[in-house]
């Protein structure tokens, strides 16, 4: 069925964050960041949004967020970091924490993409954690170029810094409601966000 004949006002009435215009991450949902910048994504999420935010990555995971590179995206002490010694237990993590919507994000660091059903397990979780108070949002961080089944949206973030100019490629690469689109994000001054070009679709793979 063509996508223009689908009813989408409920994903338009639904809660979402839009830390910079033309990007928008639906609320109570799951998403994913993948490519080299991919914590870079979520930190500047985190940096959009107010209170704590949980940081789920294995206990054998040697690349760690360091406080001094987070502090131009967001302040390190907001961070709670959680290292399960199973990789079974990332997941599950998630879901718990999404579930009881105690923080407004949770960022699972994974070291791979995840199937169907645990994705739809993160959805169903942050669904209702959502009832408990303010909707929260699951951001999953995959290696590569990701391929979570059944996220909410996928985003791919790379770094294209020129001299002393903080800047990334961002492209949206798979949204329930949006096309594809890649922007320049560029960095001004820490914690300013990051100011995006117009936005640009993407050549073919």
């Amino acid at each position: 069925m063509p996508t223009h004949l689908l009813d989408r006002s409920r994903d338009r009435a639904a809660p979402h964050l839009s830390p910079a215009p033309g990007v928008s991450l639906r609320l109570a949902r799951t998403h994913e960041a993948c490519g080299p910048a991919r914590r870079s994504f979520a930190l500047w999420i985190a940096g959009r949004m107010t209170g704590p935010v949980l940081w789920i990555s294995p206990d054998w995971e040697v690349d760690r967020p360091n406080p001094d590179g987070m502090l131009p995206f967001a302040d390190p002490a907001r961070f709670v970091f959680v290292h399960p010694r199973r990789s079974e237990d990332l997941l599950w993590c998630a879901e718990e924490a999404l579930r009881a919507g105690a923080v407004p994000l949770v960022v699972a660091d994974l070291p791979g993409a995840p199937a169907l059903t645990p994705v739809r397990r993160l959805h169903l979780a942050a669904e209702q954690g959502g009832t408990q108070g303010s909707a929260p949002l699951g951001l999953l961080l995959t290696p590569g170029d990701g391929g979570a089944q059944g996220i909410e949206s996928r985003w791919h973030m790379a770094p294209a810094h020129r001299g002393k100019a903080r800047r990334w490629v961002l492209e949206r690469r798979r949204a329930r409601t949006l096309p594809p689109a890649r922007w320049t994000a560029e960095q001004t001054r820490p914690r300013a966000g990051l100011e995006l070009s117009d936005p640009g679709i993407p050549e073919p793979a």
